[in-house]
């Protein structure tokens, strides 16, 4: 028996209306078998009894009687479907969380491989089989496995959604199409979807550019990193070399004043030492004669009295010493004079990097233009409230050119000048009689009518510039809020602000009195004021 059921194949199995394996099955006269109840309720429904597959009419209803041959089969081969669907579930993997579960498997869930839109049912590769092998079931609308098919279907009429509406912007039934969304304009599900797709390829480029602009600006800051990194380095390096000079030049000099010092004390000392021997010296031999004098006064022997008095009675030769001292040496200004000589070997040393460090900067260097229409009246350049007199009242232009972000560099020709303010400033505070400080959104330099130089911070500091500035470059770095004054001409620094906050747009900034016949122009990157 079991070798003859191999021979059959499954088709022969299934009944062709419930499209399962038979239950009961009766064979018709014209030799068709059908499941016992799904024959009765076909012909229950239908006026005609005939057979569902041959379509032959029986006058009479034929008496139905279970066919034992074929229930045996039938019995037999859904014992060795269910066998091999045992053996197939055994090497299928079961449902983790998170994914979609055969509806059909009892106990543990095997995860579903396909989705019928159809059955509203989820299959595992096993209980999928018919819908790949039973002809009815081929025409199943098969999808990836999904959870809640309910949810695809129509709440309303309980059919499948296959149309979209492109007017509400929503999946619609059949039946909606021509009763809720009669008059509007939909189109089948599937074609809706390859515009969609199309449109997502879109976002999907889109997605994909950015994606590619960010790698790009990872890379361009990872870079900007490496470059940060190299320069930090070699400055470290710079930094470390230049302050071991500068820590040796302080230790050496320091040696110097301190040798100095102590071969002053030296031959202090020495000169003392001299003076108490001869004086001990001295003393030895005034001993000498005193014990000899004190014998004589005590003799007897007149004869050898009166011999010896003339070579005793006075005092052996001796120095005077009236006017003999040791004064302690002078050390004042030794220390002064020290640190001045210190400081013009500092500054020797030091030149070579304000120069690297002022080429360095001077690749910032922006056109200055300066702005006619923004001409005011100079704010007072102390921390007096005095209003300024309207004779000798002075005038102070911007650039046109504002900056919020980045570095800048300018040079200010300031030769020939008395008084002069260079810096920047923001805009919104040069209409208003101020003191110029980084408070009032001023950081500028300052050269006075009778010499001398400040930094107009709060306080103001005197600066001490020799020689006297004609070219002064001014550096800004917007992000480090640093602001540094160089005497171009003799490279060097005359003062740095740091730490500022810049929050507003800053402008280059000068100021110079306009009744002295002055005019403010550019030149090569360079303002002059003549």
């Amino acid at each position: 028996m079991a070798a003859a059921s191999c021979l059959l194949t499954e088709d022969q199995f299934l009944c062709s209306i419930c499209l399962d394996v038979f239950t009961d099955p009766v064979t018709l006269p014209c030799g068709h078998n059908f499941c016992n109840k799904c024959i009765s309720e076909h012909w229950g429904i239908n006026v005609l009894c005939q057979c569902p597959n041959c379509k032959e009419v029986f006058n009479k209803r034929p008496e139905l009687r279970v066919n034992r041959f074929i229930s045996e089969m039938a019995a037999q081969f859904r014992l060795s479907v269910e066998q091999e669907a045992s053996s197939s579930c055994s090497e299928q993997q079961d449902a983790k969380p998170g994914e979609v579960p055969c509806d059909v498997c009892t106990g543990t869930k095997l995860k579903a491989l396909k989705s019928c839109l159809v059955c509203l049912t989820s299959y595992c590769e096993t209980h999928l089989e018919p819908h790949l092998t039973t002809p009815g079931l081929k025409r199943h609308q098969l999808i990836d496995p999904v959870e809640n098919l309910e949810g695809r279907m129509c709440t309303k009429h309980d059919k499948l959604l296959e149309l979209f509406c492109k007017t509400d912007q929503t999946c619609i039934c059949i039946l909606c199409s021509v009763s809720d969304h009669k008059t509007h304009e939909f189109v089948p599900v599937a074609e809706e979807c390859e515009g969609k797709k199309a449109e997502l390829k879109t976002t999907e480029d889109e997605i994909e550019h950015m994606i590619q602009k960010r790698q790009q600006k990872i890379q361009e800051i990872k870079q900007s990193v490496e470059l940060s990194k190299k320069n930090a380095d070699r400055e470290i390096a710079a930094g470390v070399q230049v302050f071991t000079a500068l820590k040796e030049s302080v230790e050496r000099s320091q040696a110097e004043l301190i040798e100095k010092i102590k071969g002053k004390q030296r031959t202090t000392e020495e000169q003392a030492e001299g003076f108490i021997k001869e004086l001990e010296e001295e003393i030895t031999e005034l001993k000498k004669r005193s014990s000899e004098v004190e014998q004589l006064s005590r003799s007897e022997d007149h004869i050898h009295l009166l011999q010896s008095f003339s070579s005793l009675n006075s005092a052996p030769p001796t120095r005077d010493w009236t006017e003999v001292s040791v004064r302690p040496p002078s050390y004042e200004g030794t220390v002064a004079t020290a640190v001045n000589q210190l400081e013009k070997k500092l500054s020797g040393q030091m030149k070579p990097l304000v120069v690297a460090e002022l080429k360095r900067v001077q690749q910032y260097t922006v056109d200055v233009k300066l702005d006619p229409d923004v001409v005011h009246s100079k704010p007072t350049q102390s921390n007096q409230k005095d209003k300024v007199n309207e004779g000798t009242k002075c005038r102070c232009v911007l650039s046109k050119q504002g900056f919020t972000s980045g570095r800048f560099y300018f040079e200010v020709r300031v030769r020939w000048r008395s008084t002069w303010t260079v810096g920047v400033a923001r805009q919104s505070n040069i209409n208003n009689l101020t003191t110029l400080s980084p408070k009032t959104g001023y950081w500028t330099v300052c050269s006075k009518w009778l010499g001398g130089y400040f930094a107009c911070a709060d306080p103001s500091v005197c600066l001490s510039l020799k020689p006297k500035p004609e070219k002064v470059g001014v550096f800004v770095d917007y992000e480090e809020g640093l602001v540094n004054f160089y005497d171009v001409d003799a490279a060097a620094l005359i003062y740095s602000f740091t730490g500022c906050s810049f929050t507003d747009k800053i402008y280059p900034f000068f100021s110079l009195c306009a009744n002295d016949g002055v005019r403010i122009h550019t030149n090569d990157k360079v303002c002059v004021l003549q």
